[in-house]
């Protein structure tokens, strides 16, 4: 995994936008995964944290899950403890904090670090120079709009909360329908 993850990062300026579909990651489960599994859905990629301030916003997260998934629209979290050590659990305790906590149904991926060297793949392209959504991240819960086709769409701050007009405003217009 770790020639794979140099591969992308020396790759990804190189990457067109849909390209980011390709990037590998594993589901919190460690089943291997992309964002091509999301195809045609317009996705919010969140990095996640369970003891951070912003962690109410996974509730409001849920909430966009219910109203839009319907139409096409999935959460994406991405657990990182980047930030303040505030993700310190093992997959089984986050999965069971999201779940008995917030009660979320949208997939959560393995933990991944978000920026530095160690960036996963990902969000080292999410961010990187020549993205839509360009520059670091600076703590938990930033999010990330990708379009149907794997394009990013837009990218909202820690203190954007999901029902946040101009994130939902985002969200139904990339689903357009």
């Amino acid at each position: 995994m770790k020639l794979c993850a140099l591969l992308f990062t020396i790759l990804i300026p190189m990457l067109p936008a849909a390209d980011l579909q390709a990037i590998p990651f594993q589901t919190i489960t460690g089943e291997e995964t992309s964002l091509g599994e999301f195809d045609g859905k317009v996705v919010l990629v969140v990095n996640t944290a369970s003891k951070c301030g912003f962690t109410p916003q996974y509730e409001g997260l849920e909430k966009l899950q219910q109203a839009y998934g319907e139409r096409g629209f999935r959460v994406i979290a991405f657990p990182c403890n980047d930030f303040g050590r505030q993700e310190p659990g093992t997959a089984e305790e986050i999965q069971e904090f999201c779940r008995t906590q917030f009660g979320t149904s949208f997939p959560l991926m393995a933990k991944v670090h978000v920026k530095g060297k160690e960036a996963h793949p990902l969000f080292a392209a999410l961010t990187a120079k020549g993205s839509p959504v360009a520059g670091s991240i600076k703590w938990n819960f930033t999010k990330f709009l990708i379009g149907r086709d794997g394009t990013p769409l837009a990218r909202f701050g820690s203190r954007t909360k999901p029902q946040d007009e101009k994130l939902v405003k985002a969200i139904e217009e990339a689903l357009g329908d």
